[in-house]
């Protein structure tokens, strides 16, 4: 083995004593590109015990083909006294083996500023590498993923900043990729979710406790420009590290709410017509069994009076029996109209142990669709004792959705438009929900009568929706009433009866 000093400034530099302690693949080599020593690691890596035993031509003959020219290129600039960067090379070792390898060259110079060798080292950097074009293919699947996936994908980490948003999220927001990584992603929520959405993200991971992850619902989104929609939500989570992240699919719900209200319309209309055609069906039955008993009491009372012409005394048992017999027949008739009352007013309902905030909550995506765009301001408060409550859930949230709709449209006009929904404990066994407005109000003359059949405070209704409000409200056992908002406007107060715990819900 040759041995080659190469002097510093000050001191010799013993290559020998020197490689021996490096703990990476170091070799020295000269202007024909010969290896004219080698550090011990190096020789381990290469799998020779000596200098000697390296093939001819190492380092560059152990260059891959394809990557050697390159090597060769790099060693004449070192030894022009270049800079010379970092590169990889593929690396076939004596045994067989293939390694990815990152090479770096160093000139070393004389005292006399010559450069008669150059240091270049190895280190196998093959599993970084296999790693890094893992992550490179990984990073490029999920560009793909973003770019085709049918569904708006939001990526945020834990603290609930965005770190992927999808092609079709932008198009669902209207913001760009670039200006809504990092944001917070309560940008993509109305007020009052916004401002309680950070809140949501650290109760979960301090409880662990799931109330939409793997679970879904139907929530409110805020556009770009400020406009509202509903759309259905579906959240997944995973950890990289210690790192959490949440992954949320996002399904515009707009055409389908629009479709929804359209068929509750007509089914409205529908069922309006039906009931108008079975009470036209009962009217002469109603007309004929009403009209019995009202002859007979009118055929008792004229007899009555052709009689007080005659002896009182002597018709005195006939008068009591024509009276007791009228009365009889006024019963009769009231007991046919009660039991077409009661006709009229029977339903099926399917009634169920829910949570009252999630029926709630759910009533206002529909009932608000449009409302923004129109100027009104929306909070909703749910107390958090409320707990639950044993009802329908879609004739309770029909009811939510009527009041909110008319509190819209009675703000129409005002210069201030304030929608308040606010859902508290009255009592042990009871929970209110207060729907409020900042519209024109109610006539007082017509008060608790607004409730009544044809009663409408609208110049082109029927007066029957919220009639319909109380029949509902009053079927589960609660109350609907209306008061003036000390703030200008109504508020509606519909109390329910509270449930034990909550049932879940597969529709």
């Amino acid at each position: 083995m040759r041995k080659t000093i190469v002097h510093g400034a000050n001191r010799a530099f013993d290559p020998d004593s020197a490689l021996s302690a490096l703990p990476n693949c170091v070799m020295i080599v000269d202007r024909n590109l010969q290896a004219i020593n080698c550090s011990a690691v190096g020789l381990k890596i290469f799998g020779v015990t000596s200098l000697a035993d390296l093939p001819e031509g190492a380092p560059a003959a152990c260059v891959a083909p394809d990557h050697r020219p390159l090597f060769e290129k790099t060693m004449d600039r070192a030894f022009e006294d270049s800079v010379i960067d970092p590169f990889d090379v593929h690396l076939h070792l004596p045994d067989g083996r293939l390694i990815f390898a990152e090479c770096n060259i160093a000139a070393l110079a004389s005292p006399k500023g010559e450069i008669d060798a150059v240091m270049v080292s190895f280190q196998d950097v093959t599993a970084l590498r296999n790693t890094e074009g893992k992550l490179d293919q990984a990073n490029s699947i999920l560009k793909s993923i973003l770019t085709t996936i049918p569904d708006a994908m939001v990526v945020i980490d834990e603290d609930g900043l965005v770190s992927s948003f999808s092609a079709t999220a932008e198009k669902m927001f209207g913001y760009e990729q670039e200006e809504i990584i990092g944001q917070n992603v309560k940008i993509l929520m109305p007020e009052p979710y916004r401002a309680a959405h950070d809140g949501y993200i650290e109760r979960y991971i301090r409880t662990d406790e799931k109330r939409i992850i793997g679970i879904g619902r139907t929530v409110v989104g805020c556009r770009k420009d400020g406009t509202t929609f509903p759309l259905q939500l579906e959240v997944g989570e995973a950890k990289i590290g210690e790192e959490r992240y949440f992954t949320g699919f996002i399904i515009d719900l707009t055409e389908k709410k629009q479709t929804e209200a359209e068929l509750q319309a007509l089914q409205a209309d529908l069922a309006h017509a039906s009931r108008l055609s079975a009470v036209g069906t009962l009217a002469s039955s109603l007309a004929h069994e009403i009209n019995q008993p009202l002859t007979a009491i009118a055929n008792y009372l004229s007899a009555a009076r052709d009689m007080m012409d005659g002896d009182l005394g002597e018709n005195r048992e006939f008068f009591r029996e024509a009276l007791q017999e009228s009365v009889s027949e006024s019963l009769r008739a009231g007991t046919i109209v009660r039991r077409l009352r009661e006709f009229v007013s029977r339903g099926e309902i399917n009634r169920r142990v829910l949570s009252i905030a999630q029926v709630v909550e759910d009533a206002t995506v529909l009932g608000m669709i449009g409302a923004q765009e129109r100027g009104v301001e929306f909070s909703i408060d749910i107390a958090p004792d409320t707990d639950h409550v044993f009802a329908d859930r879609v004739q309770i949230q029909q009811v939510m959705v009527n009041l909110m709709r008319n509190g819209i449209e009675a703000m129409a006009d005002s210069a201030v438009k304030n929608l308040h929904i606010g859902v508290t404990s009255i009592d042990d066994g009871r929970v209110e929900i207060a729907v409020s407005d900042s519209g024109t109000g109610i006539d007082q003359e017509l008060g608790e009568r607004i409730f009544d059949p044809f009663a409408s405070t609208k110049g082109d209704g029927m007066g029957l929706g919220l009639s319909i409000c109380r029949t509902i409200i009053e079927s589960h056992g609660g109350t609907i009433r209306v008061e003036p908002n000390p703030e200008g406007g109504t508020i509606f107060r519909i109390t329910l009866e509270k449930a034990e715990q909550e049932q879940n819900d597969e529709q």
